[in-house]
């Protein structure tokens, strides 16, 4: 009766993995011979592990990744310029805790959003609340706040974030309400957290299709200070796929 009544305390007090783990060791033989303190340690690592586990859950669905990546699949081998040991140092994570920038740059199809999910990913594994988006739905999501008066609270969630991913950066030229959205953005997060940016255009580009040379000066200043750069070139990573039937000739 008195292990029910402890069991059902620990769930009641959000406990459920020590509850558990609790059952588990009543129902082995091995934990008998197991110290007091030794036991309660086991208890505590469990439900400290299965919290940790529901932290990283959410922080990766509020990353809300484009793609399952993880920097342990990132393909090294292709031919396109990507350094290893600047990725993996990158990986460690100290440039966010510095609050410092990355730019990632490159054709089409050369792995850029990729690249990107997954230094989201490693973010959200050591901790940090970070999130992928690409800058079409991004002014978007602006633009709805402008007009459902949740647009100073958008902005605030943006700030809040310790890493924003921002991919498809410029691709098209900017409007004048959407050129201040984005100021907005950047200045919020200028030397108090970091933006990853992936974009086809390279550096010297973004001053045209930003269109504004103050609000362009100001942006590019803000991102590419501190910032770690990523330039890809080569071929697409993207394989084209035969039609069905060029593909039975082929083995026939």
């Amino acid at each position: 009766m008195l292990i029910e009544q402890t069991l059902d305390k620990l769930n009641a007090m959000k406990l459920g993995a020590m509850a558990d783990a609790f059952q588990q060791q009543l129902d082995t033989d091995e934990a008998a011979a197991l110290s007091f303190e030794e036991r309660l340690g086991l208890l505590v690592d469990t439900e400290w592990t299965a919290r940790e586990q529901r932290k990283l859950e959410r922080r990766l669905r509020t990353a809300k990744l484009r793609y399952p990546a993880t920097l342990e699949a990132v393909d090294f081998t292709h031919p396109r310029r990507l350094n290893r040991q600047q990725t993996l140092t990158l990986g460690a994570c100290a440039w966010i805790a510095e609050r410092h920038n990355v730019i990632v740059t490159g054709p089409c199809g050369i792995g850029k959003s990729f690249l990107a999910c997954a230094f989201v990913e490693r973010a959200c594994r050591r901790g940090f609340a970070a999130r992928y988006v690409r800058m079409p739905r991004l002014l978007h999501e602006l633009a709805v706040g402008r007009g459902d008066g949740s647009y100073t609270r958008l902005l605030a969630r943006l700030a809040k974030l310790d890493l924003l991913a921002i991919d498809d950066w410029m691709l098209a030229p900017l409007r004048d309400t959407e050129r201040r959205d984005l100021t907005e953005v950047i200045e919020d997060r200028a030397e108090r957290a970091s933006t990853l940016i992936a974009s086809q255009l390279p550096v010297t580009d973004w001053h045209a299709v930003i269109g504004d040379l103050n609000q362009a000066d100001a942006i590019c200043d803000r991102l590419l200070h501190d910032a770690h750069r990523i330039d890809l070139k080569g071929r697409s990573m993207r394989r084209t796929h035969d039609a069905p039937a060029n593909r039975r000739k082929e083995t026939t």
